[in-house]
């Protein structure tokens, strides 16, 4: 039996797992990373962590099922997205990475517009301080030593393959992130990379998502058991990965991802690009596909934060939410936009604070988390419509994240989009399944067209609920009219 292993580079955490030919998970192992906030707002993890949460995690793979080990064909990567990984001559990080949901590069957004005013229909959307070319101006004027150090730009998970192979390479989907590269050519764009101050010489070359990116070092392969030479896969951002995860490779197809931060993925067959309702449009690693992302920036991490301050767990916390809509309705409730970190999808608002209204002096933790949830649902349809605007196709839609598991958040969903949503069986490892699908590719086992459209098996279908439709359009207008 052959072994392919993906690994998921999260914002909170390393997975990996080990899959069969069949994506039947046989074992996983993680390790947890912290986020540095310097100041407010700022968001920041050295690379080395990553390194030594995915050596840890393999480590005890290779302690409890060296037999699987052994039998390793591939490896794949899948990562958080946009983060700016500085790696000078020596391969080293000159400084922390600016992650993807850092805020400081406000002002170099405007700035970067300026010189690239149709930039948002060249590359993957409109400038946002969470991507990569706005943190390279940020950086020229705030550190610009870690910038004049640096060899080469790269991205979270190439960091990591970097680390795996002593191969400097990226992908497209990955890529277009950075807004430096052109969406429709797939490769560097010299104008681009000038109006971020950078040179596309200082940037790695670009493989598709399931070509080989490397070769693991075999000092690695020695330490993990692996047989020498297993070839590594270039890999794919983790929203990418997630759909592949699923079988989501067909224009249509449509994946929800509530985790840490939220994104309603659309496979489309056409470049339809968005950036006047902040959608972002990314190669698909679906060979000839798009991928269009309308980004809720916190999802689960405004239910967390609620938890927090209410001392509860998190499971707890939304099974109350539930018990409370069923039992007094959701007239009554709060109203909330929870824009922890700012909005994205539609309108572009890194700066919009969290807002709620209608608290009340019978107003409970369960009620809040109400809010809290159906706010995360209002986001997704609002990125739903921004889709729908452009032209982006959705026809069958999945869940997968951590959010996934409460059915009565989904149900709110699938009601505003007046869409049932499936549930796949695995959804927890879909990015790191993804992962592994693009190593079986990478290492020859299968054609693109073989592995990347497979679909899981479901494990349950979540209708809209009908009769909660007219209460929830009207909320959602009030939603709508809270203060940014």
């Amino acid at each position: 039996m052959t072994t392919y292993a993906g690994i998921d580079l999260g914002t909170s955490g390393v997975k990996i797992v080990l899959a069969d030919a069949c994506d039947a998970i046989l074992a996983e192992a993680s390790a947890p990373l912290a986020v540095a906030r310097p100041q407010p707002g700022w968001s920041e993890q050295h690379p080395d962590t990553w390194w030594k949460a995915t050596c840890a995690a393999f480590d005890r793979l290779a302690a409890d099922h060296p037999d699987l080990m052994a039998r390793m064909a591939g490896i794949g990567l899948s990562g958080q997205m946009l983060g700016a990984v500085l790696v000078g001559s020596d391969d080293r990080p000159t400084r922390s990475c600016i992650l993807w949901n850092d805020q400081r590069a406000t002002a170099e957004c405007a700035e970067l517009l300026r010189h690239a005013p149709d930039i948002g229909t060249r590359s993957a959307g409109s400038p946002d301080p969470g991507m990569t070319a706005p943190k390279l101006l940020w950086l020229a004027r705030h550190d610009r030593q870690a910038l004049e150090r640096a060899e080469v730009l790269m991205l979270p998970k190439d960091y990591l393959r970097l680390c795996l192979t002593g191969e400097r390479a990226t992908e497209p989907s990955d890529a277009a992130g950075t807004l430096l590269m052109d969406c429709r050519t797939l490769q560097w764009d010299e104008e681009l990379a000038t109006a971020a101050g950078w040179s596309t010489e200082r940037l790695p070359r670009i493989v598709s998502s399931h070509a080989q990116a490397g070769r693991l070092r075999p000092e690695l392969a020695a330490r993990w058991g692996m047989p020498g030479s297993v070839p590594v896969a270039a890999g794919a951002g983790d929203n990418m990965a997630c759909a592949i995860g699923v079988g989501a490779a067909t224009p249509g197809d449509g994946v929800v991802t509530i985790g840490t931060s939220g994104v309603l993925c659309a496979v489309d067959g056409r470049f339809h690009p968005a950036p006047e309702v902040a959608v972002l449009t990314n190669p698909h690693a679906a060979p000839g596909t798009w991928l269009s992302l309308g980004v809720v920036m916190s999802a689960t991490q405004s239910l967390e934060w609620l938890a927090g301050i209410c001392r509860m767990e998190v499971p707890d916390l939304a099974d109350a939410a539930e018990a409370m809509a069923r039992k007094r309705g959701i007239t009554d409730a709060p109203v909330m936009r929870p824009s922890l970190t700012g909005i994205r999808t539609p309108d572009n608002r890194p700066d919009a604070a969290a807002a709620l209204a209608g608290i009340t002096a019978t107003t409970d933790a369960a009620a809040l988390a109400y809010a809290v949830m159906e706010g995360v649902a209002f986001q997704f349809l609002d990125c739903h419509k921004a889709q729908k605007s452009a032209g982006v196709p959705l026809e069958r839609l999945m869940a997968v994240g951590g959010g996934s598991r409460n059915r009565f958040w989904i149900g709110l969903i699938a009601t505003l989009l007046d869409m049932p949503i499936s549930l796949p069986e695995g959804s927890a490892n879909a990015a790191a399944a993804g992962a592994a699908r693009l190593g079986s590719v990478a290492c020859g086992d299968f054609r693109p067209d073989e592995a990347l459209p497979r679909k899981p098996a479901l494990r349950a279908t979540i209708a809209p609920e009908a009769p909660l439709g007219p209460a929830l359009k009207q909320r959602h207008a009030r939603f709508r009219a809270l203060p940014m």
